[in-house]
């Protein structure tokens, strides 16, 4: 199977299996790239997501990073392999003010047993993109 034909195939599989991420949906979140060892999603900042002071909730933040590194590592690994995050850890760099976040996740290294991942978060706001979130952990693949 050529390295095209491997992509769409995974393509697929991960926006089959975004479909079902139902919290995604809560989010308002789509992929809006996706290619080997990275993924990158965004999401409306929606007032129903923001936090006490008017910034986007840092749950949210956390959360499309971590689902962005995910289907990133999910990338590397063949069709009959899902992932779980083992650990993560977030950095909150700045309050995520704008109108939408987007979340790119990027494979470090994949290895047999661990792949090793990073997010980086951003706020958009018109033709404005801030780094708010810098995350990096660890994907355990995991037989469907």
């Amino acid at each position: 199977m050529g390295q095209k034909t491997a992509m769409n195939t995974a393509w697929k599989r991960i926006h089959d299996s975004f479909a079902r991420q139902t919290f995604m949906q809560t989010l308002g979140a789509e992929i809006v790239a996706l290619e080997a060892g990275r993924c990158t999603l965004r999401a409306p900042l929606a007032a129903h997501l923001r936090q006490q002071q008017g910034a986007g909730h840092g749950g949210v933040t956390f959360s499309l990073g971590d689902v962005a590194a995910g289907y990133a590592a999910l990338t590397t690994l063949p069709e009959s392999a899902e992932v779980m995050t083992a650990e993560i850890k977030i950095n909150m760099l700045r309050p995520a003010l704008g109108e939408a976040l987007e979340a790119t996740g990027t494979v470090l290294r994949a290895g047999r047993r661990l792949i090793v991942v990073r997010a980086d978060v951003y706020a958009l706001h018109g033709d404005q993109r801030v780094l708010i979130a810098a995350l990096q952990g660890t994907m355990v693949p995991v037989d469907l």
